[in-house]
């Protein structure tokens, strides 16, 4: 059953302690989560992933004290459901000075806190989480993290071994058309000779064999793709280091069908080499004209 039904976690633990981070961290990395899920419903949930065909192999769902007094529920449900599930644990925590700092500056009061005090609340909630923190297969502490570290501590924990820790898109695209708007970063070809005066190329794309032997044949092109790798490598591993998830690397000529669309595919293909990194290309403007 557990590898029929995939990994399951539930994500617990205490109010800003960064729960939606990691929620929204796996969700970048492929998993299906719930929010806000009480303890009742984990078996449904569970049963349903497991008769889609394997179409949801890694569910997630985070239950905290917003589900009520159902939270005591939560160490049985989880021990029941073990024995039929790759079922894990992960529980978040920081220390009261963190959280409380936390609270006053988003000035949102703590759900347990009622006519009290940040503190009454926190007390509180440690109170109750504390059977299901002693059941917890992960505990990560969050009181040094900030979110961008966290998300990447949970890429690091449930991320697939092989799965990509960036995707980038090279996007080809006509300067005449307009710059992408979603472009992290431009480079710009119009420094090569167009193959559109060419009559033998005119008629053809980067993407033929002849447009693009003549486009990286030209004086500047070869030392432009190597020194623009080794650009990239940095950046790409600053990516990964802050969580960055996806970029997009657009590159431009004039109408976007020859000398872009040539050096993209050949950026592309140097990319791939790079580890965690999964590249797609993709031509904005090619058949526009």
């Amino acid at each position: 059953m557990a590898e029929e039904r995939g990994e399951v976690l539930i994500i617990t633990g205490m109010s800003g302690a960064g729960r939606t981070t990691v929620g929204n961290a796996l969700e970048d990395h492929g998993w299906y989560v719930v929010d806000n899920l009480p303890p009742a419903m984990l078996r449904p949930l569970l049963e349903l992933a497991g008769r889609i065909d394997g179409q949801l192999p890694r569910v997630a769902a985070i239950v905290d004290v917003r589900g009520g007094d159902r939270l005591s529920e939560l160490p049985a449900t989880a021990q029941q459901l073990r024995d039929a599930n790759n079922l894990r644990i992960v529980f978040l925590d920081a220390s009261d000075e963190v959280l409380v700092r936390r609270y006053e500056q988003v000035r949102r009061p703590h759900p347990l806190q009622g006519d009290g005090t940040l503190l009454d609340g926190i007390r509180e909630e440690r109170r109750q989480l504390a059977a299901i923190r002693e059941e917890a297969d992960v505990t990560i502490d969050t009181s040094t993290l900030n979110i961008h570290q966290l998300a990447s501590r949970t890429a690091d924990l449930f991320e697939d071994d092989d799965a990509p820790r960036h995707r980038m898109t090279i996007l080809s695209f006509g300067f005449k058309y307009g710059l992408p708007a979603d472009a992290d970063l431009v480079g710009d070809m119009r420094f090569l000779p167009n193959p559109f005066w060419n009559d033998d190329l005119r008629h053809l794309t980067g993407e033929d064999e002849a447009v693009s032997n003549y486009v990286l044949a030209q004086p500047g092109a070869a030392e432009f793709l190597d020194a623009y790798v080794e650009a990239l490598r940095p950046v790409i591993e600053g990516y990964q280091r802050e969580n960055k998830t996806h970029s997009t690397v657009a590159i431009g000529c004039t109408g976007g069908k020859h000398r872009s669309v040539a050096m993209s595919l050949a950026l592309g293909a140097l990319l791939q080499t790079i580890p965690g990194l999964q590249v797609r290309v993709r031509h904005r403007d090619l058949g526009r004209e």
